[in-house]
């Protein structure tokens, strides 16, 4: 229904700029005669907006009135001229807009032009967050939440809920595990082909409150007001399930009075190669002596180090120099290790709820390494970095090839016989990769002459039979032999037991952090 206006507001209408109508901007008073057809006409700041609708070509009847009725509207000239200014400077300020985001969406593409072919999850100054608890120089420790006395062994309760796996464990400082819990999600994620986080997350919510009790339970302990610290898993991962655990964490060391450590994942993996798994009268102990603030310690390898850290996430070769002091010598620029064994798992049709790496690796067993002649990657490029993208593309390109050659009708389809070939040809190029960039960043370190020549070797896919062998081979028959370091295998994969010592670590050195406030990181660097 349209409203009249007087006739002075409709000849405003017909005398307005050309310019001004073809882009069908109104001053408000002639809008209004179109109500039906504008779905705005004003901003809340009085400035005009463009209609949605189309300008009728024939004025309504209703807007010429008696002479007498427009006297109290006409318009002034000076009036016209504002809201024309309006108009200009409301398209101008979108245009400003307009070239903002182009300008910021150039910068964008240039900043990750400058990545291409680099190492993935590299702090080179492009992240927000990272992770230096000493500080710039790396020995500037703060107790943000006090300690605990480290004259004595103490304990730490450590939660884990970065991915797929809900764990607690009870560490004691002397390297022994007091109690330990875990909920796996295997069968959550089995018919889904991998991890999906929002059923992970929700998994994590049912099950932490339970698998902490147990933990503690197994300990001998009551309550988290039995322990002296509390060290949670706060990044990287998937950031809807480190909350999960992080919120837990940090509500409990508030409510208790408890120093609390926010751990990073990939610094929990590369020390347990340090955890004196035979407790801290084992044979071949790193021993640093008790100090006026801390008891005597015992470590299975000392600083500084090679570490080779292989999970499904992350595929890197470190230089170890302390807590919290890491040179990244080479990492990947695409895929995984674990990520790898997870995809060729998962063209095979294997169960992955537990893990690609382990169905691939047991089936490997009984197949030919030779029977596909895979490439191994990036042997022109001089350096550590590791690329697993195009050799899981091979291997789906050869599988496929295979399928149709034994006329079947997918690779699904091929006979037990000839998966065990895929997958032990996989496996032998796959590790053969990890063997070539191993070499090289021990050949950089020998030349250095830091006296490097121990590899700790960690992360989920550690856990591998055929890689540990094959890798313990590399350190004997180095012409100065290295001692190589791996955690048993069921401490290789993600546990409550890697946070709590982490956090261990961390208080030994006197670092903690404060539990209010504390944010997760899904890329932590």
């Amino acid at each position: 229904r349209r409203r009249a206006i007087s006739v002075s507001a409709a000849v405003e209408l017909l005398l307005l700029p050309p310019t001004l109508c073809g882009s069908a901007m109104m001053r408000p008073a002639a809008a209004a005669a179109f109500g039906p057809v504008f779905t705005r006409r004003l901003a809340s700041n009085g400035r005009l907006l463009r209609p949605v609708g189309s300008i009728p070509t024939t004025p309504s009847p209703s807007l010429f009135m008696s002479s007498a009725a427009s006297s109290s509207t006409e318009s002034s000239p000076s009036s016209s001229q504002a809201d024309a200014a309006a108009v200009e400077a409301d398209r101008e300020a979108r245009k400003a807009a307009r070239k903002k985001k182009k300008r910021a969406a150039k910068a964008g593409r240039e900043a990750r032009r400058k990545f291409i072919g680099m190492a993935k999850a590299v702090d080179r100054g492009q992240w927000s967050a990272v992770y230096a608890p000493g500080g710039d120089g790396g020995d500037l420790f703060r107790a943000l939440s006090g300690l605990p006395d480290r004259t004595r062994p103490f304990t730490v309760l450590g939660i884990e809920s970065s991915c797929d796996d809900t764990g607690a464990a009870v560490v004691r400082s002397d390297g022994v595990i007091l109690g330990e819990a875990l909920a796996s999600q295997g069968d959550i994620h089995e018919e889904w082909g991998g991890v999906v986080p929002n059923l992970a997350m929700q998994a994590h919510e049912r099950e932490i409150d339970r698998v902490v009790n147990d933990a503690l339970r197994a300990a001998g302990m009551e309550s988290v007001e039995d322990v002296d610290a509390v060290g949670v898993t706060v990044g990287p991962g998937l950031e809807i399930c480190l909350r999960v655990g992080c919120n837990y964490a940090r509500e409990a060391a508030a409510r208790c009075g408890k120093p609390f450590v926010g751990v990073h994942h990939l610094e929990a993996h590369i020390l347990m190669a340090r955890l004196p798994y035979d407790g801290p009268e084992g044979e071949g102990l790193f021993v640093s002596p008790a100090t006026d603030e801390t008891h005597e310690a015992h470590r299975a390898v000392e600083f500084p180090f090679l570490a080779l850290l292989v999970s499904g996430g992350h595929c890197q070769l470190l230089k170890c120099l302390g807590i919290g002091r890491y040179e990244v010598m080479g990492g990947t620029m695409d895929d995984s290790l674990g990520e790898a064994f997870d995809k060729t798992a998962r063209l095979l049709g294997l169960p992955v709820g537990g893990g690609g790496g382990p169905a691939v690796e047991a089936l490997a067993r009984s197949g030919n390494p030779k029977a596909l002649l895979l490439p191994v990657p990036m042997q022109r490029r001089k350096d550590c970095d590791f690329s697993y993208a195009g050799l899981k593309t091979s291997v789906r390109v050869n599988a496929e090839k295979m399928a149709k050659e034994k006329e079947v009708e997918s690779i699904d389809s091929l006979s037990d016989s000839d998966k065990a070939d895929i997958a032990a040809s996989f496996q032998d190029v796959a590790i053969k990769h990890i063997e070539q960039r191993l070499k090289r960043a021990m050949g950089i370190l020998e030349e250095e002459g830091d006296g490097i020549r121990s590899l700790a070797v960690v992360g989920g896919v550690a856990a591998n039979k055929e890689l540990r062998s094959r890798l313990e081979s590399i350190c004997e028959n180095r012409k100065d032999p290295w001692k190589m370091f791996v955690p048993p295998p069921r401490l290789c994969t993600d546990q409550g037991a890697m946070s709590a010592w982490a956090a261990i670590e961390r208080i030994m050195v006197g670092s903690t952090d404060q539990p209010v406030g504390q944010e997760v990181y899904a890329r932590y660097p």
